[in-house]
């Protein structure tokens, strides 16, 4: 689940919520927001991706899983 992995990630590397929201320019909540399951903008999930070191396209996995399982229906 990626909640878990930017909570573990940012913990190994030792920042704090308000360290990535500063990192990437966003207020500590959306951040917070983003650590409980809220998809973030493209622009947001490469900043997140870049200073915690992995793929920023993690956020958009179960988008395109649920696109291609129901393909008449649009992602929310």
């Amino acid at each position: 689940m990626k909640t878990n992995i930017l909570v573990q990630r940012r913990k190994l590397l030792g920042y704090s919520q308000q360290d990535i929201a500063d990192k990437v320019g966003i207020d500590r909540s959306y951040y917070t927001k983003i650590e409980n399951g809220l998809t973030p903008s493209v622009k947001v999930a490469k900043a997140i991706g870049y200073h915690l070191g992995f793929d920023w396209t993690i956020f958009f996995d179960s988008i395109s899983a649920k696109t291609t399982q129901n393909p008449n229906k649009e992602a929310i």
